[in-house]
């Protein structure tokens, strides 16, 4: 199929707006990659950049080995699945997904053949005759996620596609294009705001945050050892606990004053992280040694389902700890929370992971 490489590729808009400022990717062949991060971040600018549909301002970007900065969108052999759909309303979904096609001058016997072949991987062949107004959002989603497939691109560009959709269906859409992507063996560039669809379903993982690449890799890595303090708190639900730390004449402590009887790995440590899930109820009888212990007092308490978060005062800040099932807790409760000093982690003062 195809690579898609992007070096050091910039935009820069009227009045010196940097929305990408040197982006460099190297996506490999039949690899679903997701770009994430916040809004403004530069993610849909650069998906446009890959599609042709806005200028680079320098740096370039390759499909396949071939540099295509002075080609145009319909000549990269990509295909684009965006977040309104972007379906003909007065055409059938036969026609939508045989449109571009069509336009390619397509032998009628061959779009035909591509059509209906997709249509039934998509579940799609009830609906041939109906109109988009006839459908349900994952029904249009489907249509054109087919209207992409049935070009045999090398190169597939999602646009945020499931944030139209409500939470049930954006779950099941996310496995139906994982699935998809993995059966079709199509390089991908998948662009979203939403940390969890991300995590689910990227094999290469790039976390942006204004207009540069934080950290990239796959999604679990990341997620085990975040880069820095955006990261942290950006990738994870809830994100990570992070409490800021300050030198005094014991050593180092916490805002309000908790000391930290661990060493960090390095002296310039500022900030410690660690994850709810990774953080305990300690029975002040069993202080665990080893261990970050902070006392805590609970504010909130949120049961979903299976499992609760506790929403806690400790160390100066707010932190958060997941506890199985129903949660005895209640507000006001005074308890103490630790977390292992193998599942700490430690942030300088620019916010970069150290150790």
């Amino acid at each position: 199929m195809a690579t898609v490489d992007l070096n050091d590729v910039k935009k820069v808009y009227a009045g010196g707006v940097e929305a990408v400022k040197g982006v460099s990717i190297a996506i490999p062949d039949k690899q679903l990659c997701v770009l994430v991060g916040p809004s403004g971040c530069g993610k849909s600018t650069l998906l446009r950049m890959i599609a042709g549909l806005e200028t680079i301002s320098s740096g370039t970007v390759a499909i396949d080995g071939k540099i295509v900065n002075a080609i145009g969108p319909t000549e990269r052999d990509i295909a684009m699945v965006f977040q309104n759909y972007a379906l003909y309303p007065h055409m059938k979904v036969y026609d939508n997904m045989a449109y571009g096609l069509r336009n390619r001058g397509t032998p009628k016997a061959e779009i035909d053949s591509r059509v209906r072949a997709t249509a039934k991987i998509l579940e799609l062949s009830a609906l041939l005759d109906r109109r988009p107004r006839e459908l349900s959002g994952g029904q249009r989603q489907r249509v054109a996620m087919g209207r992409a497939i049935v070009r045999n691109p090398k190169v597939f560009l999602f646009d945020e596609p499931l944030s139209n959709l409500d939470a049930k269906l954006r779950g099941q859409m996310r496995v139906e294009i994982k699935n998809l992507q993995r059966s079709l063996g199509v390089t991908s560039v998948y662009v979203t705001h939403d940390q969890l669809e991300a995590m689910t379903l990227a094999d290469m993982l790039v976390v942006m945050n204004a207009g540069l690449v934080e950290q990239m890799g796959a999604p679990l890595d990341i997620y085990e050892k975040p880069a820095s303090t955006f990261v942290a708190s950006f990738i994870g639900a809830p994100p990570m606990n992070l409490l800021p730390l300050a030198e005094r004449p014991a050593g180092l402590a916490l805002s309000d004053g908790t000391a930290i009887n661990l060493a960090p790995p390095e002296r310039r440590a500022a900030t410690i992280g660690f994850r709810p899930e990774d953080a305990d109820i300690a029975v002040a009888a069993e202080m665990p040694t080893g261990a970050l212990v902070l006392p805590a007092t609970v504010e909130a308490v949120e049961p979903v389902g299976a499992e609760s978060f506790l929403h806690c005062a400790a160390g100066g800040g707010r932190i958060v700890v997941r506890v199985g099932g129903r949660a005895s807790a209640k507000p006001g409760d005074r308890l103490h929370v630790a977390a292992g000093a193998e599942k700490l982690h430690w942030f300088d003062g620019d916010g970069k992971r150290v150790g």
